[in-house]
Formats: C-alpha cells, sequence, structure tokens
C-alpha cells in the first residue's frame, strides 16, 4: 500500500470506497484512470475511465484496496491534487481539488492552469 502522505495526488476514503464499489462490477484487475486532455469551457478537463493495465509512465496509487492511475503528462498538472467523492443534492460524483487550477468551470470538470 502506498504512503498516501507523501505522493504528488491522493484519494479521500470516500472516493476509494466509492472506487470499489464500481470496479466491483467490472472484470477482475480493473483500476481507475484520472487523466486530463484539451477542452472543456476552462482548457483543460478531467477524464475517468476504466484500465486494466499500467504502462511504464503511470503512477500507481492504492488506498484501502482501490486502486488509480494517472499518466505522467496528466500527473503535471494535477500535482498535489486530492480525488474526492461527493455526494449532494445536486448530485454525486467525483470532484478533484487541485490547487494548479487558476479557474474552473461551474460543474468542475474543467479548468484553466
Amino acid at each position: 500500500m502506498s504512503d498516501t502522505a507523501t505522493l504528488p495526488f491522493s484519494v479521500t476514503a470516500r472516493a476509494a470506497a466509492k472506487i470499489n464499489a464500481i470496479l466491483a462490477k467490472e472484470a477482475p484487475g480493473a483500476m481507475l484512470r484520472v487523466a486530463v486532455s484539451g477542452g472543456g469551457c476552462s482548457g483543460f478537463q478531467y477524464g475517468f475511465s476504466f484500465d486494466d493495465a499500467k504502462t511504464d509512465d503511470d503512477l500507481l496509487i492504492e488506498r484501502d484496496g482501490a486502486r488509480v492511475l494517472i499518466d505522467s503528462v496528466s500527473l503535471e498538472l494535477l500535482k498535489d491534487s486530492e480525488l474526492d467523492w461527493v455526494d449532494e443534492l445536486i448530485g454525486a460524483s467525483f470532484q478533484i481539488r487541485n490547487p494548479n487550477a487558476k479557474s474552473s468551470c461551474g460543474c468542475g470538470t474543467s479548468f484553466s492552469v
């Protein structure tokens, strides 16, 4: 298990629990991939997908059995960020708290640096 205090990206216990619940319905060995791509209303957007393979440039983060992959290019934009699961009246979703984002859109899925 990784020491989350020394990693450049962290996963909350709530996010780990939700990841485990989602991945329980996927093929064994599946992991959540968090990525950043160009686009969205603020310049960059977060993406979430399932992956069953770690590449050489991926950071693998493990928290309470949940496994999250981030490629090295995305990690540069996600440094010191935190993945959380938020369940509010307006909806439930994964949210990334990114200290590098200078601004973000209202829904929180895109940002600028």
